[in-house]
């Protein structure tokens, strides 16, 4: 049966989205809110997909928080980026710029409101990222970063990228860590049934020093691992 489910959703998910994407092609014409609800569309597709054809659960422990703030979330599968708007209202994620050069996802990523990251821009780029950052919290968007910078098998802990606690002092922002625990089922090419959990951690206060916040999320979003 695993591999009759994991079948199905090679060609029911992956294999169609090419299908997928020009039915909502047009929706890049339609204005902003046209592809947010196509986008949003793919994603419940997606869970739906994992959940019914997979037989993976996704469980959930916790919650964002009121008001803005960062959330770092473990990255161990494209499942969390994929389902980032499942678990948040409108999310606003920081992504690299090589994915803005991809045809159609760049412009998509643009309009939806996907946060620009330029390590190699200098000043300039630095100071449009925040500046994207800080229109996006005020609007109430949830800011997501992965903040290991690459996905991480399971059961691994990995510094943080040196820009996360850079990017942690300018925004003055509370920090919320999500452990997450996709690696033993979705990150396989033949997905096992199994469960998946988000744990929400405590906010972590803004303003402090580097050791500790990058401390604090490294301990928090491994809260998960064995």
């Amino acid at each position: 049966m695993i591999y009759l489910r994991n079948l199905a959703f090679y060609l029911f998910f992956w294999a169609l989205n090419p299908v997928y994407i020009l039915l909502v092609s047009p929706s890049l014409l339609l204005g902003t809110g046209a592809l947010r609800a196509a986008i949003h569309g793919w994603v419940r597709w997606h869970r739906w997909s994992v959940v019914n054809m997979l037989g993976i659960d996704v469980v959930v422990e916790g919650s964002p928080i009121a008001g803005p703030a960062l959330y770092a979330i473990k990255h161990e599968s494209f499942f969390e980026a994929i389902d980032a708007p499942s678990l948040f209202s409108l999310p606003a994620p920081f992504a690299k710029a090589e994915l803005f050069r991809i045809p159609i996802w760049g412009y998509a990523g643009k309009l939806y409101g996907v946060i620009r990251v330029d390590r190699d821009g200098g000043a300039s780029a630095l100071r449009k990222m925040i500046a994207a950052a800080n229109k996006y919290s005020a609007a109430g968007r949830p800011l997501i970063i992965y903040p290991e910078g690459t996905r991480v098998r399971h059961g691994e802990r990995r510094s943080l990228q040196s820009g996360f606690a850079g990017l942690y002092k300018m925004l003055k922002l509370p920090v919320v860590p999500v452990a997450v625990d996709s690696g033993p089922t979705y990150r396989h090419n033949i997905k096992p049934r199994g469960t998946i959990t988000y744990r929400f951690g405590a906010p972590i206060e803004p303003g402090l020093p580097r050791e500790e916040i990058e401390a604090r999320v490294i301990e928090a979003i491994n809260a998960l691992n064995p």
